[in-house]
């Protein structure tokens, strides 16, 4: 009998990968979210329920038709996780939160990252509350054997997504052959992962007994520097890349939205280390380099001009960056 599990949220960046690729594997699926649209359509082999989790009668609803795996794609606060974990207590053998990089001691005092790298960030709310759902599941395991398993995504991207704040917008000022802003000196290491190399890694987690009570990281190997991620999406787009680098304590002085995602996230670098997922699923690798990626990206972009949306605070801040820091 295939696994029966089911995503709460389905259609993001990284689930919607996943989706197909549970599907591929022969679980059956089901997916609960609100019915809006999404630019991400799932496979049609998964089952589609329409409700609010976020409204106790209809989780209970859902939490009671039982599931091997249940997948929190769309929890970010302790509030959320302990009415989610409290629905699915008894309905559910295994519980998979969702978490964050980002939660990762922030700068990281070794390289490269592991599991057993504390979690600590100062810098950014969503990472902090990322961890308190984390401190709540450990607790929920080592009191009652709650069947808990953490995964820990780091910067994972599709096509939709450009790997810069602000979206579209640094690729329309290189179109347009203005320089852009880069954080720091623009050599600090990131690690990007197409999603459907992350879903290549998470799918065989679920319903799998040594994950349970334990937290897994899911990265690529593929390491750029931010230079060099600005070069690929240039050399995509078909043009060359100016770059202005700026400090991310002056990024985050002029706009604090900007900033909070660098100094509590992508200002520092960040390589990890996937032995732990290695040790059970053997034979992971991501296969996609950012270059292609890249791509993909500016194709998408590309085959809508009402996509190339550029966000005009992004764009007015770097105006103002660039006329104090180009040299």
């Amino acid at each position: 009998m295939s696994l029966r599990v089911l995503f709460l949220g389905g259609t993001g960046i990284i689930s919607s990968a996943c989706s197909w690729r549970a599907v591929e594997a022969g679980l059956d699926l089901t997916v609960v979210n609100r019915g809006k649209t999404s630019t991400r359509a799932l496979p049609p082999e998964a089952h589609v329920l329409t409700a609010d989790v976020e409204d106790p009668a209809a989780l209970a609803e859902v939490a009671a038709q039982d599931f091997d795996v249940v997948v929190d794609w769309i929890a970010f606060t302790p509030d959320q996780v302990r009415a989610r974990t409290d629905a699915f207590r008894g309905h559910a053998g295994q519980y998979v939160f969702i978490s964050s990089a980002s939660a990762y001691q922030t700068p990281p005092e070794r390289l490269p990252i592991t599991e057993s790298t504390p979690l600590r960030n100062p810098h950014w709310q969503y990472s902090r509350n990322k961890i308190a759902c984390e401190d709540l599941l450990t607790g929920l395991y080592r009191d009652e054997g709650y069947p808990v398993t953490v995964v820990r995504p780091s910067h994972t991207y599709d096509r939709t997504s450009v790997p810069f704040d602000g979206g579209w917008t640094i690729v329309e000022r290189m179109r347009r052959g203005e320089p852009v802003v880069i954080h720091g000196d623009g050599t600090s290491l990131w690690t990007l992962t197409h999603h459907r190399d992350f879903a290549r890694g998470f799918v065989p987690l679920l319903g799998h007994p040594r994950t349970l009570g334990d937290a897994f990281q899911i990265t690529s190997d593929d390491v750029l520097t931010w230079d060099q991620i600005a070069h690929a999406l240039a050399a995509a787009a078909g043009v060359s890349a100016q770059i202005v680098h700026v400090p991310s304590d002056a990024i985050a002085a002029l706009d604090p939205r900007w900033g909070a995602g660098l100094l509590g996230d992508k200002t520092h670098s960040a390589v990890f280390d996937n032995s732990k997922l290695r040790s059970v699923v053997p034979d992971y690798v991501a296969t996609i380099p950012f270059e292609a990626g890249a791509r993909e990206i500016v194709a998408w972009y590309d085959e809508d001009p009402a996509r190339r949306r550029v966000d005009s605070t992004i764009d007015e801040a770097m105006n103002t960056l660039i006329s104090r820091y180009a040299v």
